[in-house]
């Protein structure tokens, strides 16, 4: 229901100068009609649904990254005029720049946790603006013809060298809090302060490559730096001759991975970029970009 109101007042914003030269007074009332003046008026005459040129800056997690260039090229085909600049790092990271400023129109998140802080804490999150998007799944990986003994996580102390993502980043704080639910190491109030160093001791001294983010850890693996590493099901996209997955984590020692979106209060922003932003994450939530997250291994069957 959200998204279909959401859509409403989108279209409403853009139709409203074209109403009110043919003497339309509209259904939703004169105040949001006015309100969207500025933004209606930089449309092309004749086609009120194509946007004025105009920059909209998304901050994604790493893990989105390609998909993100096939979604832009899918969502450009109708709305020429908007330029999407992404931004991609951990979900931690992203969060930190928004909060201390930076020019974010939409935050694209791999946890609830950062959507969460941004939204509840900070109160930088568009109300009405926030949708689960698509889930994913963590994995254990290894280099084509590495010859491991690691058979998935509970072994995974047998490798000679384990790429993990720190605990502030969405994929590190996952494979700890599975490793905590497969009693591999100690409960805790927050998972994502456990260390690397308490990690590798719990899995006997096994050398680990604390990695930024998780395009960090697939590429370590990838290019067989470190012989297994945890990253998500997506993240082997396009590197099925390079990455062997020995498992796929199970949800009940994860839980869920939603991805988040949400508008971002960007006061650097104006109305037409503010408009634009919202269509596109409208775009993000749509049956288009649905197939297109399918194709990268996301899971769309999530609710919004």
């Amino acid at each position: 229901m959200k998204k279909r109101i959401v859509a409403v007042l989108l279209t409403c914003v853009l139709g409203a100068s074209f109403l009110a030269g043919c003497g339309s007074n509209g259904k939703e009332g004169g105040s949001q009609a006015s309100a969207a003046n500025d933004t209606a008026s930089a449309q092309p005459e004749g086609n009120s649904d194509v946007f004025d040129q105009t920059t909209v800056n998304i901050f994604a997690a790493a893990s989105l990254n390609n998909v993100m260039e096939e979604l832009i090229a899918k969502y450009n085909e109708t709305q020429p005029n908007v330029k999407i600049v992404g931004n991609y790092d951990s979900s931690g990271t992203l969060l930190t720049q928004i909060e201390e400023g930076a020019n974010c129109d939409i935050f694209f998140s791999a946890a609830q946790k950062q959507m969460d802080q941004l939204d509840k804490e900070d109160n930088l999150v568009v109300d009405g603006t926030r949708y689960n998007v698509v889930n994913n799944q963590l994995c254990v990986v290894t280099y084509k013809d590495s010859g491991t003994k690691v058979t998935g996580l509970e072994n995974i102390g047998e490798a000679s060298s384990f790429a993990l993502a720190d605990g502030s980043v969405p994929a590190g704080k996952y494979t700890r809090q599975a490793m905590v639910n497969a009693g591999m190491l100690p409960e805790t109030e927050d998972v994502s302060k456990i260390t690397t160093q308490e990690v590798s001791q719990a899995l006997g001294g096994i050398e680990i490559n604390e990695c930024a983010n998780v395009t960090a850890v697939t590429s370590a693996v990838a290019e067989g730096s470190n012989e297994v590493g945890t990253v998500y099901y997506s993240d082997t996209y396009g590197l099925e001759d390079r990455l062997d997955i020995l498992e796929t984590v199970p949800y009940d020692l994860t839980g869920d991975i939603i991805y988040p979106v949400a508008q971002v209060e960007n006061a650097q922003a104006d109305d037409l970029e503010k408009a634009a932003a919202l269509d596109f994450i409208n775009f993000l939530i749509s049956d288009d970009a649905a197939a297109i997250f399918d194709s990268y291994y996301f899971d769309t069957n999530v609710e919004h």
